[in-house]
C-alpha cells in the first residue's frame, strides 16, 4: 500500500564532496514522491536502533580486545628486552610486534573477501577463539624461548585479529552513513584501551548483518585494477606506508626509552598507559573534528605532528619530557588511527567494494608496520643510541604527510574540474 506508507528520504553519497573549504559533506538528501516506489533495502540506512547500536558497541569490543592488545606491546618490548628474552636483540623482539601489528592489517585482504561473500560471523567467531588460544598458549612460553612467544603472540594472535578487524569495521556501513564517520572513529577508541576476556564472547553475540551479500561476489583484481587508476587511493596507501613505518616507534618503545632515561621503573610503566589514554581521547575526538575540518585535512594535521613529535623524542631526557611526549603523540596517533577508516570509506565510490578497498589498503600500508619497528630496533643498536631511531622515525612519518598532502591537493583539483563541467553542462543547456 504504497499511498498509505509515510514519506521516506533516500541517501546519496558522492565519494567525496565539500559543502565549505574543508569539510565533507557525507550525505546528500533526495525526498521522494509520494506516489513513487519505496526505496530499496539496500538504499535505507537505520542511523540508530538496537541492532545498529548493538553492532556498534561489539565492533567496539572486536577493537578492544584484538587491536588495543596489540598497541599495547610497548610493554612486551620492554619486559622481554629486560627480563623475559635477555638473549635477543631489541630489533629481533620488535618483529613479534611488528608483525603482529601487520597481520592485523595485512589478514584484511583475506577477510575483506570472505567478508563481502557472506562470511561474516565465521570470520568473527573462529577469530575470537584464536585469539583466546593464542594468549593461553602465550601464557605457557618458557624465558628466553623466542620461537615460542613469536608463533603464539606475533603468528597466532596477529591472524586472530586480523580475521576480526576489518569485517567488525566494515559491517558498520550496514547500519550508519551520515554518522558512520563519528561511529567509525567511536569503534576505534577500543583499540587504544586493550582488555582480551570473555568479551569476545559477549562482542559475537551483539554484532548482526544487515544486508545481504552481493550475488556477485566483488572481483578482487578488478577490484584492485580500479584501486589503480583511483590516483588518491594510491597515494592513500603510498602516504600509509610511509607513516606508519614511524607510527609505532614510540608505541613500542616509549616505555623502554623512559626507563633508560632514568625515570624510574614504576613511572615507566605508567608512560605507555598515558600513552594509550591520550591515544583514547584522540580516536574519540577524531570524529567530531573531522565534522569541522575535513577526514583529509583532519589526516594531514594528525601525520605531520606525529612526525614533529617523533622527532622530539631525540631530545627525552626526564620526568616531563615522558608526560608531555607521551600525552601529545598518543592524542594525535589516536587522531590519525580513528580517521583511518573513514578516510578509506570516503575514497569508496561503490559500497559493495569497501571490503576488498580495506583489505587492499591495510595489505599495502601495513608493510610499513611491519618494517618500521624492527628497522628502528636495529637502529637502536645494544648501546641504545636513542636519536638514530627517532630521526628515523620522524622523517618517515613526514614524508608521509608530505604525500597526503598531495592526495589532498588532487582531490581539490578533481572536485573543481567537476564542478567547472557541471557549470557547463548547465550552460550548454539553456536556451
Amino acid at each position: 500500500m504504497a499511498s498509505e506508507s509515510k514519506p521516506q528520504t533516500l541517501y546519496t553519497r558522492p565519494p567525496f564532496q565539500e559543502d565549505k573549504e574543508g569539510s565533507e559533506t557525507l550525505v546528500e538528501e533526495h525526498p521522494i514522491a509520494k506516489d513513487s516506489d519505496p526505496p530499496s533495502r539496500s538504499d535505507e540506512f537505520p542511523e540508530g536502533g538496537m541492532a545498529a547500536w548493538a553492532t556498534v558497541f561489539g565492533s567496539f569490543l572486536v577493537q578492544f580486545c584484538g587491536f588495543g592488545y596489540t598497541t599495547s606491546f610497548g610493554v612486551y618490548q620492554d619486559f622481554y628486552s629486560q627480563h623475559y628474552l635477555t638473549n635477543q636483540t631489541t630489533s629481533a623482539i620488535s618483529w613479534i610486534g611488528s608483525l603482529n601489528v601487520f597481520l592485523v592489517t595485512g589478514v584484511g585482504l583475506v577477510s575483506g573477501s570472505l567478508y563481502d561473500r557472506g562470511y561474516f560471523y565465521h570470520l568473527v567467531i573462529a577469530g575470537s577463539l584464536l585469539q583466546s588460544f593464542s594468549l593461553f598458549m602465550l601464557s605457557l612460553s618458557k624465558p628466553n624461548q623466542y620461537y615460542q612467544i613469536f608463533l603464539a603472540q606475533g603468528l597466532g594472535s596477529g591472524i586472530a585479529t586480523g580475521l576480526m578487524f576489518v569485517p567488525s569495521t566494515a559491517v558498520i556501513a550496514h547500519y550508519f552513513r551520515r554518522k558512520r564517520t563519528l561511529v567509525l572513529t567511536f569503534i576505534a577508541a577500543g583499540s587504544s584501551l586493550g582488555l582480551v576476556s570473555a568479551l569476545l564472547l559477549i562482542a559475537c553475540l551483539c554484532m548482526r548483518t544487515r544486508l545481504d551479500p552481493p550475488t556477485t561476489p566483488v572481483n578482487y583484481i578488478a577490484a584492485a585494477r580500479k584501486c589503480i587508476r583511483d590516483v588518491p587511493f594510491v597515494l592513500m596507501i603510498a602516504g600509509g606506508f610511509l607513516f606508519q613505518i614511524g607510527l609505532y616507534y614510540p608505541m613500542f618503545f616509549l616505555q623502554l626509552d623512559s626507563v633508560k632515561h632514568g625515570t624510574g621503573v614504576t613511572f615507566s610503566f605508567y608512560s605507555l598507559v598515558i600513552l594509550n589514554a591520550s591515544n583514547c581521547v584522540g580516536r574519540v575526538t577524531s570524529g567530531f573534528i573531522a565534522a569541522f575540518t575535513g577526514v583529509p585535512n583532519l589526516t594531514i594535521v594528525a601525520t605531520i605532528s606525529c612526525g614533529v613529535l617523533n622527532l622530539g623524542l631525540i631530545g627525552l631526557s626526564n620526568l616531563a619530557d615522558v608526560v608531555v611526549l607521551g600525552v601529545l603523540y598518543g592524542y594525535f596517533a589516536g587522531l590519525f588511527i580513528g580517521i583511518l577508516a573513514p578516510l578509506m570509506a570516503n575514497l569508496t565510490p561503490d559500497l559493495s567494494e569497501l571490503g576488498a578497498r580495506m583489505g587492499i589498503c591495510f595489505l599495502m600500508s601495513g608493510f610499513g608496520t611491519l618494517i618500521g619497528t624492527p628497522i628502528s630496533g636495529a637502529l637502536l643498536t645494544s648501546n641504545y643510541t636513542w636519536w638514530i631511531p627517532a630521526l628515523f622515525s620522524g622523517i618517515t612519518a613526514l614524508a608521509g604527510s608530505m604525500v597526503y598532502i598531495i592526495m589532498r591537493l588532487m582531490l581539490s583539483d578533481g572536485r573543481s574540474k567537476k564542478k567547472h563541467s557541471a557549470q557547463l553542462e548547465v550552460l550548454e543547456s539553456q536556451p
